[in-house]
């Protein structure tokens, strides 16, 4: 192996290297939020319970469904239907059945957002978590954190040449902070949460919710090597 091939990862007196970190932080608007939709039926029988469920998750379905384009996605999870044995007596008698079924909706319109969120509140049985509000993967907030923080590494460095009385060559090796393990560079902050259920349709429809979208915050983070001219100590 040639000298030129060995790793010298501190360089040398005639080629220095600088070792930094450059990061981004953005305040961003969600393009898109995410409401969890419960649906619960209860019945002395299964077959009323389970009627009584495939209605209710029929008409929360429907109802979901006219708010077209502003539902981006409609997707049902988990499904149970779950016997409730008598508390005394002996063997097994069942004193009930609950049915429930989950409903996860994704809306990019946030007016209409919170106009559907209250009708569904209004439904029999139903209950309404969310909305968590995200960004897209392939958000456009993404890509401008991590070449503000490529910009962020490169100003870095050329702070500390002009320390020296040095100036910046080269660039050896850029990465994202822990590429070796695969670690993510851009995260969505926490989102809110909102809270609602309804036992019993109202005999008038509530006012529209006034949600206020929770701005995003998005992360990047990225170490960059440089060689920079020999300083004047």
């Amino acid at each position: 192996m040639t000298t030129d091939t060995v790793h010298q990862p501190y360089g040398t007196p005639d080629t220095p290297r600088i070792a930094v970190r450059g990061e981004a932080h953005l305040e961003v608007d969600p393009e898109i939020a995410r409401i969890g939709v419960t649906v619960t039926a209860r019945g002395t029988d299964r077959r009323t319970a389970l009627d009584d469920l495939t209605r209710r998750n029929a008409a929360t379905l429907d109802l979901i469904k006219t708010y077209g384009d502003a539902v981006e996605k409609l997707e049902t999870g988990a499904f149970s239907i779950t016997p409730e044995p008598t508390r005394h007596g002996r063997g097994e008698r069942i004193r009930a059945y609950h049915g429930r079924v989950h409903i996860t909706a994704e809306l990019t319109d946030f007016t209409a957002l919170g106009e559907l969120t209250t009708r569904l509140a209004d439904l029999e049985l139903t209950r309404v978590d969310g909305p968590w509000w995200a960004l897209r993967p392939t958000s456009p907030a993404h890509a401008e954190a991590r070449r503000q923080a490529v910009l962020d590494a490169v100003q870095r460095a050329r702070e500390y040449a002009d320390a020296l009385g040095a100036r910046l060559a080269a660039l050896v090796e850029l990465a994202d902070l822990g590429a070796e393990n695969a670690a993510p560079i851009a995260m969505a902050s926490p989102a809110g949460t909102m809270r609602a259920m309804a036992f019993g349709a109202a005999e008038e429809t509530a006012p529209p919710l006034d949600l206020e979208p929770q701005r995003q915050t998005v992360y990047a983070q990225v170490n960059a090597r440089f060689t920079m001219t020999p300083p004047s100590l």
